[in-house]
């Protein structure tokens, strides 16, 4: 990025463009530099890194004004972000891609299914420095105002120093008194009983998703689970790259020896 030159930075969420969550996100990074955002129309929770591929995709400018453009899009989170670089950037790039703020928790094994985190993974694809942010809380009035200082100072610093190749962050914040941030790694955790048998008709069983989140290790203080569970914030670096290196020394040993 130039100096003296504000930064572009795209905003995307999976709770609609119309949530509590994007928009205090977007206070925060109008203070920051240009804004762009392009947000599903209505709620894509859960579609981890799904993309439509046949039906057509809307794209709506909702506002526009110097330095700030607004665009519903009826795709997933991330057709928002392809959709935003083939469209709206196209040769250009923004500086930075921000996803959330999400309602609810994306650490530990929430961030395989969260197309939040999965929009961050997307500009990281490419070749963007991005950051999933998420509260651990799912009221649609929830209180922001105790991550937006940390949201700051966390863009600040990644605009300034951006993110090594092939890594996103995935930051989470706990409801309620925040007493710092930590940098961790994801929990070892599960969703078991992850369905309610509600009813049969006609021979056909009807469930409804339920379950309830299980974390194989409470007491790890170097992981989000830890972190989130006493009151500080999450920072976990994630890759793109999901090769198990040490499994792959171990099998290359085995099959060519």
């Amino acid at each position: 990025m130039s100096k003296g030159k504000l930064p572009t930075i795209l905003i995307t969420n999976d709770d609609s463009v119309y949530s509590k969550g994007i928009c205090e996100l977007i206070k925060v990074a109008r203070g920051l530099g240009n804004v762009v955002v392009v947000a599903p129309d209505s709620v894509r929770s859960g579609m981890s890194g799904a993309i439509t591929h046949k039906e057509h995709i809307r794209l709506t400018l909702l506002h526009e004004e110097e330095g700030f453009v607004v665009y519903s899009c009826s795709g997933t989170p991330v057709d928002c972000v392809k959709l935003a670089l083939f469209s709206v950037f196209k040769d250009n790039k923004p500086d930075l891609l921000l996803s959330g703020i999400n309602h609810g928790s994306n650490a530990s094994v929430n961030a395989v299914y969260s197309a939040t985190v999965a929009a961050a993974k997307e500009g990281c694809i490419s070749n963007i420095p991005s950051i999933a942010l998420s509260l651990c809380e799912f009221d649609e009035d929830a209180d922001f105002s105790h991550t937006l200082p940390e949201i700051k100072k966390l863009v600040s610093h990644v605009l300034e120093h951006s993110l090594p190749h092939g890594t996103y962050l995935n930051v989470n914040f706990p409801g309620g008194e925040l007493k710092g941030m930590k940098v961790c790694r994801q929990s070892d955790a599960f969703w078991d009983q992850e369905f309610d048998h509600i009813s049969s008709y006609y021979g056909d069983s009807t469930f409804q998703l339920a379950g309830f989140y299980v974390c194989r290790e409470p007491d790890a203080e170097d992981a989000d689970y830890w972190a989130l569970s006493h009151q500080y914030g999450s920072i976990v670096p994630q890759k793109i790259d999901m090769t198990d290196y040490d499994t792959l020394v171990n099998l290359k040993n085995i099959l060519n020896g």
